[in-house]
Parts: structure tokens; C-alpha cells; sequence
């Protein structure tokens, strides 16, 4: 018998559903006590270890040919921390008519989170553009982010998160940008394996993702929150993230064109320019926010599914498009093994 598989049609990635099963088990069985400890403790190391996979993934030849395309990784950062930031400001207008004061902190919060690395890869090389540009620009935004998103999130947000401290900058040091380098030091040791095992490894992302949502949303479970957020108040933010995923997307594709760059390009910076890190966000957030982290990352984590369901179409209809076909990546060029080392699908991010 033939193995049933995910139809190819739906744009939902099963991993979506993972991650809303992931909600539904923490409100159903929420870590307490002691499981909450081993829980949160679990969660730090996952992440840790993503992060380590995330840099011992990046080959030092291409982070060093990237830089060369520095026009390209400025206008991804120019994006992630310049553009989102001011439209999450701008939405500040819309407190408290459509947005609770405590879900607006969470959509402020949202825009100043780094890109994602994985996502930004797979849906590039989907859409056949310029896949050493996105590898570079992810890992170069997720690398900014452990500095910029902590101080953003200083002068923005104020006293609704945990606010700037060397405290706080040095946990997600450590939690990231530590494990990242230690990646990329011992990537000529272990490079090898990890692209032999890479459908293996694509699950450490996954499952380090699904424990910390599960641990979040258990304490914000045990803490009540979630009884200040209604169905409608839930709607509204939808719409909201949805105008905001719009916008960026036009922005991403239509001002890197004005800017003069070749398709190949302009793929690359809409999909990293476009996205926000999961991966990356959820440990900022239990570090910035503390015990209210959960309500915190609702709308990053509702963002993050949004995101994956609407460029996976738009991928799939670029990769289609015949004018990809005029417009090869030259800068640098793509590499049969650049491919190989890539798919792992839009799992995390």
C-alpha cells in the first residue's frame, strides 16, 4: 500500500498543526511545580542546541562571500528593525479600541524579533532565488537581533517587558549567540554529519520549538492570563498581523525592485525581509517579559503560522514563474551543494 502523504494543495505545513496541538496540550496539561522546572530547563538547552545546529549549518566560506553582498543584508535589517518597528508603532493607535493594551505589547514586541533562518532558506530556494543570500541574511539578522531586539524592546515597550539589562543581555548571550559560535567553530568536526543527518536534525528544530511553546503557554496557563484575551479581541489581532504581513511582503518585493536588485535578489530579501523568528523570539521573550511571557508571544507565535501558510504560496507560484528562468543568481552563484545543505522545508524559524 501506498504511505499516505500530506496533500500537496493545502497550504497549512503539518508543523502548524503541531504547534496548535502543542497550545491545546499546555491548556489541558500545563507544567507545574517541579515539571514546570524541568519543563523550562529543557526548553533553555533545546534552544541552545538550535542555535549551536543553526551555526554549525553555516559554512564560513559563504558568511564571508555574503558579506560581499552587504547592499542585500542592509536592506533585510533595514526591514526586520527599521520598517516593523515603525509599523508596530503605528498600530499603537489602535489601543484600545481593537487591541488590548497587553496584546498591543505583544505586537510591538513582534516587529522588533529577529528573521527567521530556516523558513527564509527553504521558501528562497522554492522559489529558485538567491539561496547563499538568504542563508547569510537569516543568520546575520538572528545574530543583530540578540543586541537590537533587547534594546528596541527598551525604548519601545518600557515597563510592559522586562525592559534593557545587562542581566537580560547576557541570558540571551548565552542562550544564543554562544551556542551559534560554537557551532561555527566546530563545524569542520561535526558540518560533515549534520548534512548527512539533516532530516534527522530538522526534528531537534522542530521539537525545541514545540517544548518551549509548551512551556510558555503552561505558565501562562498557571498565571490565568489567558482569560484576558476573548475570541473577538483573538479576530481583531488576526486581522491586524494580517494587514502587517501584507505590507511588508509589498514592501519587501516592490522597494527591492525600486532599489535596482535582479530577481533572484529581490526573492531573497522579501522572505527574510518579511519574516519573524519564532526560534528566536520565544527565549527573548521569557527573558524580557518573565512570568507574562505567554501572552507576550501570542501574537508572534499566530504571526509565525500566518507567515509560513502565505509565503509558501507565494513560493510556490514564484517557482513557477518563467521569468525566473532569465534571471540566474550571479552574486554569489548557487551551488548544487548549497541546495542539498538546505532543504529542511519551512520547519522553524
Amino acid at each position: 500500500m501506498k504511505r499516505p502523504s500530506w496533500p500537496t494543495w493545502m497550504p497549512i505545513d503539518p508543523y502548524i498543526l503541531a504547534l496548535l496541538g502543542t497550545v491545546g496540550i499546555a491548556a489541558l496539561l500545563p507544567a507545574r511545580g517541579t515539571g514546570a522546572d524541568i519543563a523550562g530547563g529543557a526548553s533553555t538547552g533545546a534552544v541552545a542546541l538550535l542555535f549551536f545546529l543553526y551555526g554549525a549549518r553555516l559554512s564560513t566560506r559563504e558568511a564571508l562571500d555574503g558579506l560581499k553582498h552587504w547592499r542585500l543584508h542592509v536592506t533585510v535589517l533595514a526591514c526586520t528593525f527599521l520598517l516593523f518597528p515603525l509599523l508596530g508603532l503605528a498600530a499603537k493607535g489602535l489601543v484600545p479600541y481593537v487591541l488590548t493594551p497587553a496584546l498591543y505589547s505583544g505586537f510591538l514586541f513582534l516587529t522588533l524579533v529577529p528573521s527567521t533562518i530556516q523558513s527564509s532558506i527553504a521558501f528562497t530556494s522554492m522559489a529558485r532565488g538567491n539561496v547563499p543570500a538568504a542563508i547569510c541574511a537569516g543568520s546575520f539578522s538572528s545574530l543583530a537581533g540578540i543586541v537590537l531586539t533587547p534594546l528596541l524592546a527598551a525604548a519601545l515597550l518600557g515597563n510592559s517587558g522586562g525592559g534593557f539589562s545587562a542581566d537580560s543581555v547576557l541570558k540571551i548571550v548565552l542562550q544564543l549567540l554562544v551556542p551559534f559560535l560554537a557551532g561555527q567553530f566546530l563545524r569542520r568536526w561535526v558540518g560533515a554529519f549534520i548534512a548527512r543527518n539533516k532530516k534527522v536534525l530538522s526534528l531537534v528544530d522542530r521539537g525545541s520549538i514545540l517544548l518551549v511553546v509548551y512551556t510558555a503557554f503552561s505558565e501562562g496557563m498557571v498565571q490565568g492570563i489567558w482569560h484576558q484575551v476573548t475570541p473577538l479581541r483573538l479576530g481583531a489581532l488576526l486581522g491586524v498581523e494580517a494587514v502587517l504581513l501584507a505590507v511588508m511582503l509589498t514592501l519587501t518585493w516592490y522597494g527591492a525592485k525600486k532599489m535596482g536588485f535582479g530577481r533572484g535578489d529581490r526573492i531573497a530579501i522579501q522572505f527574510a525581509g518579511s519574516k519573524k523568528s519564532l526560534a528566536a523570539g520565544l527565549p527573548m521573550a521569557s527573558v524580557l517579559f518573565g512570568a507574562h511571557a505567554s501572552l507576550a508571544v501570542l501574537p508572534l507565535m499566530l504571526f509565525h503560522q500566518m507567515q509560513l501558510m502565505v509565503c509558501a504560496v507565494i513560493a510556490k507560484r514564484r517557482s513557477r514563474d518563467p521569468e525566473n528562468a532569465e534571471d540566474l543568481v550571479t552574486e554569489p552563484s548557487r551551488s548544487e551543494e548549497t541546495r542539498t545543505a538546505v532543504g529542511t522545508g519551512t520547519r522553524s524559524g
